[in-house]
């Protein structure tokens, strides 16, 4: 068996970028920027008004003073003249500052009678003006490689870019095994279970950034699993889920082998999720989960998503991990490093009481992994741990 660090530097080496693609902005939501986009406007294009009032000359605005108003600004409709010596123009937030003018007055410190204003003894010292290019200037960057956010989204459209470079979606393929499996849906047999792990995984790995397909349950049988395999043509990665023990009917590694896979390891010092194995079956990198639900996410979490990060360009580094007091002692680890469901409460980590890799409950109400490295000593409450957010 392999440690965890040395098992996430032998899936990174299974993978690599996978190129990219153009794509249109109103779609780039959550995608991996792959290319820098720069701005092909300055923003704002023009100097413009920060506030409703009067566009003047700055130097002849005090308590008391009268303008003559010679005409408007508003959005989207300019003041084509010149404001001169004693002139203002009425202008609205947003609108383009007259020539002429380097100040806005907002209007509560104006007072208007016809065609002429009086500023009010209360003036203050704000000129009102956002200036040109305050935000970003023409050929500024957004620098790849991110995940682009709503925020960054918006920013691209005020740049007037209608298009993006992302990278490629790695497309997975998630193969359950099992004789005892049914789908979400059907009439289980009465020594049959529910296929969790599948959907649990695609949700997960989508989440990530990838495009996952759920292929048929692949049986106990070399047919069965050979049929499966031969579906994820195409894929980037294909993901097995059971099937990769020592069991009779654990069968997963034997036929991936038949078909030519150069097997990376087999077994992590973790838990949950010992029974793990990686290697590439063709153009294809592939990992063999445990059957068991929470050993098949937590492995996931650790190995996939930092995975499906390379892939996308994001850099081949190992899942985020946090720190955060505990909130109770926990007794010292055993031989194998611990990935802990645990809820983060008050900034505190609360393990769970059961820590059984069957419990799917426990998982769902969790939003942390606990990480107690293989050795760790006994830890009292208040001492700080590591952890993976959920």
């Amino acid at each position: 068996m392999i440690t965890v660090d040395e098992a996430l530097a032998k899936v990174f080496s299974l993978v690599a970028p996978l190129g990219a693609e153009p794509v249109a902005l109103a779609r780039a939501a959550g995608r991996v920027l792959a290319e820098d986009a720069a701005a092909r406007r300055d923003q704002p294009p023009f100097d413009a008004s920060a506030m409703d009032g009067y566009a003047l000359r700055a130097d002849e605005a005090r308590p008391g003073a009268s303008f003559e108003v010679i005409g408007e600004s508003a959005a989207g409709h300019r003041f084509a003249g010149v404001v001169g010596a004693g002139q203002a123009v009425r202008i609205f937030t947003g609108a383009p500052v007259p020539e002429g003018a380097d100040r806005v007055v907002i209007q509560e410190d104006v007072t208007r009678e016809g065609a002429r204003i009086t500023l009010g003894d209360g003036l203050g010292t704000d000129v009102n003006i956002r200036a040109r290019g305050g935000d970003f200037a023409a050929g500024e960057r957004v620098a790849a490689p991110r995940v682009l956010s709503s925020a960054d989204i918006a920013l691209l459209a005020a740049m007037n870019v209608a298009e993006v470079t992302v990278a490629r979606k790695p497309q997975v393929a998630l193969i359950s095994t099992g004789d005892e499996l049914v789908m979400p849906g059907e009439d289980p047999g009465p020594d049959q279970i529910i296929a969790s792990n599948t959907f649990g995984l695609k949700a997960l790995i989508e989440a990530a950034g990838a495009e996952a397909r759920i292929l048929p349950i692949a049986r106990d049988t070399t047919q069965s699993l050979e049929t499966a395999f031969d579906l994820a043509e195409g894929a980037d990665l294909v993901v097995t889920i059971g099937g990769a023990s020592v069991g009779d009917y654990d069968i997963v590694g034997q036929v991936a082998a038949a078909r030519g896979m150069e097997q990376a390891f087999y077994k992590v010092l973790m838990r949950p999720g010992k029974p793990l194995m990686a290697g590439r079956m063709g153009a294809a990198a592939m990992v063999g989960l445990p059957g068991n639900p929470v050993s098949a996410m937590v492995s996931a979490h650790v190995f996939l998503v930092p995975m499906i990060r390379a892939m996308l360009g994001l850099g081949a580094a190992p899942a985020t991990r946090l720190a955060a007091p505990l909130a109770c002692d926990v007794p010292e680890a055993g031989a194998r490093e611990h990935f802990m469901r645990a809820r983060l409460d008050d900034g505190r980590l609360h393990p769970a009481e059961n820590q059984d890799s069957a419990l799917l409950s426990v998982l769902a109400r969790s939003d942390a992994l606990l990480i107690r490295p293989a050795g760790d000593g006994p830890r009292r409450a208040g001492e700080m741990a590591s952890y993976i957010p959920l």
